[in-house]
């Protein structure tokens, strides 16, 4: 059995990996098996930074073989090493979900030996936890770059999500701070896992039902290289749509004890990752592209949230009717959300809507008043100064809110992700 000094460091030195969403797999238990990952099989309770704290997250191995400047697994760096057996990490799997503690599990490694070394142990892992420990949960799996191709494909039907992390935005800072991995290493596997066999062939045994049922994310670091949230954005709506992935993490860059004038060494205002997440959703759910959301600098506000900043960069479209706007502008519009989008169209068919049924409707009035009319009726600023100064106040005082999960305009965007 993994020891505790052990399960510590592993642990511990998972933590800087933030891809862990615990969302979109529907595998059911079977008959003798352990554990469901079906809709309600996972409980989502998330930390203020966003991470799932309901999977067992763990390493393998924190002995890495690769230098990467700005992880604290490094090779040259002195830090304690630990590594468990895929025995060890399959009892404790199993010991931790019979005791509520764990709704499923959340598997890295770093780089022992080679990549293929690493990816096999991995593999043997979640293979015997699928077929000797009989567990039917959820199993999110961080695969290793340059690993072959096959054991790759092998190991994603014995788990629900895999994510192959980009870790740095760009090719040249890759080379730069982690000089033993590549673009091409990290990018080839997210291509092969988005191939239209793994979904479209219905031939195939239902393939896309067993293999990879939660799809694949990935994570990059913000902060430890100089490009801008116009270039992260760019890609990460590249890989949405042709890697398929579900999700983009980004993950603010911690300084470790090594200093270089390659890194910097204080962290990246937790803002900027923040920002980065609400474009994400933009880009996702409100059919933004990453040009028309990032600002002239190539970076997003610091002040309001992006969707903020593209209609105050667009006041010329405003205001819009909302009794007759069409769905994609009202989606547009700040403090409408698809949701209540949806909810305005059904409503105004029955009647003229004013601004105390949009406030019924969950509208978020103190952003969208400045941006439309109800039966020509307009309750906001008509100074683009003014409107500004407004939007950074309701800002202001929403983050300093403790947030509420049932009711008030702040509780309900802060759920359902409306800006």
């Amino acid at each position: 059995m993994l020891d505790e000094k052990r399960l510590k460091i592993l642990s511990e030195g998972a933590k800087y990996d933030v891809s862990c969403s615990s969302s979109g797999s529907k595998r059911q238990n079977k008959a003798g098996g352990i554990g469901n990952a079906c809709f309600g099989g996972i409980c989502h309770s998330f930390t203020q930074d966003g991470r799932c704290i309901s999977l067992l997250k763990i390493l393998m191995s924190n002995d890495c073989h690769y230098d990467c400047k700005y992880c604290i697994n490094r090779c040259s760096n002195g830090t304690e090493r630990a590594t468990a057996e895929p025995d060890e990490i399959c009892k404790l799997t199993m010991e931790f979900y019979k005791r509520n503690y764990i709704e499923g599990l959340f598997l890295s490694s770093a780089v022992v030996k080679n990549p293929n070394y690493t990816m096999e142990r991995l593999f043997d892992t979640v293979k015997k936890l699928r077929t000797e420990y009989h567990f039917n949960g959820y199993i999110h799996l961080k695969g290793i770059p340059s690993a072959d191709k096959l054991l790759i494909e092998r190991t994603g039907f014995y788990v629900d999500r895999i994510s192959f992390n980009v870790e740095l935005p760009s090719e040249r800072s890759l080379k730069l701070l982690a000089p033993q991995k590549s673009k091409s290493a990290i990018i080839e596997p997210m291509k092969m896992l988005a191939m239209d066999k793994y979904y479209d062939n219905p031939l195939k045994l239902n393939r896309r039902k067993d293999f990879l049922p939660a799809g694949q994310t990935t994570q990059m670091i913000i902060g430890a290289s100089p490009e801008s949230d116009a270039h992260i954005l760019k890609l990460t709506e590249y890989m949405y749509r042709v890697y398929k992935l579900k999700r983009v993490y980004y993950s603010n860059y911690t300084p470790t004890n090594f200093n270089t004038s390659l890194l910097p060494q204080v962290q990246a205002p937790l803002i900027r990752e923040h920002r980065l997440y609400q474009a994400d959703w933009l880009l996702r759910f409100y059919g933004f592209t990453a040009d028309e959301i990032t600002g002239e600098d190539g970076n997003l506000s610091t002040e309001y949230d992006p969707k903020c900043a593209w209609a105050l960069k667009n006041l010329g479209l405003f205001p819009v009717e909302i009794n007759s706007a069409s769905p994609e502008m009202l989606i547009r519009v700040p403090g409408i959300g698809v949701k209540s989008a949806y909810r305005i169209m059904q409503a105004r068919k029955n009647a003229k809507l004013d601004f105390c049924d949009l406030k019924r409707l969950r509208v978020v009035l103190k952003r969208a008043q400045h941006f439309i009319t109800c039966n020509g009726k307009f309750m906001g600023s008509k100074n683009e100064y003014a409107i500004k100064n407004l939007l950074i106040g309701a800002e202001i005082n929403q983050s300093g809110e403790q947030l509420s999960m049932f009711g008030g305009e702040a509780g309900f965007s802060a759920l359902t992700g409306e800006l």
